[in-house]
């Protein structure tokens, strides 16, 4: 029996429309984060994403409406990618003493973000000062992470394994600290071991919010 126009998405070569739609889109994600982290963003222009991704221009404007919109996807993935990893560690840890807790959380964080070096050099060095839209995003994920660390110090302290007191700028302040560190590994050449970035980072945070009163 003949199914009807539209009943179901066309087959190319055994691969349907959709799912077509869905590897070209994987493939300019891909293209954009290996140049804009090479060539950089400014440099890179939009023909020379649908070249590397095998995509026309007319590809291209199904899927993002600007290069922007392309640089804004690639930051809040990688984000997430971060807080996603980190999330099942708060879930394992629940029963974990307040200190150990935020060890882990800060290896789960360097390990989601040095995954690939590319990440935190999109992050900390082509998508600061785009545009406003991105900043505005970059802003909304600096908070979450300080709320998220915020909360991490209070258990500490409600622990009696700090102070008692306001830890927001405390969280502020670890958030630039881990930034600068994660930015420092992707900019050196050799790499420097993650494992001692990763130290680094959780000596400093059990400095910081242990410190007395």
């Amino acid at each position: 029996m003949a199914q009807g126009a539209g009943a179901h998405s066309r087959m190319y070569r055994g691969v349907d429309t959709e799912q077509r739609r869905a590897e070209r889109r994987e493939r300019l994600l891909e293209a954009a984060l290996d140049e804009f982290t090479t060539r950089g963003y400014h440099k890179t222009k939009i023909a020379d994403l649908c070249a590397k991704a095998g995509v026309s221009t007319r590809n291209f404007y199904e899927k993002f409406a600007s290069k922007e919109a392309l640089l804004l996807e690639l930051h809040a993935h990688i984000n997430t990618l971060a807080m996603k990893r980190m999330l099942p560690v708060l879930e394992a840890l629940a029963d974990a003493d307040a200190l150990t807790r935020i060890t882990t959380l800060v290896d789960a964080f360097v390990e989601a973000v040095t995954s690939d070096p590319r990440f935190p050099r999109l992050n900390y060095v082509e998508a600061p000062g785009i545009s406003q839209a991105m900043e505005r995003q970059h802003l909304d994920w600096f908070k979450r992470y300080v709320d998220f660390i915020a909360a991490e110090c209070d258990r500490v302290a409600a622990a009696g394994l700090a102070p008692v007191r306001d830890y927001r700028l405390t969280a502020v302040a670890l958030v630039g600290a881990i930034t600068g560190l994660v930015r420092e590994w992707q900019a050196t050449e050799p790499p420097l071991p993650v494992e001692e970035v990763a130290t680094e980072i959780r000596e400093i945070c059990i400095a910081v919010i242990t410190r007395p009163a």
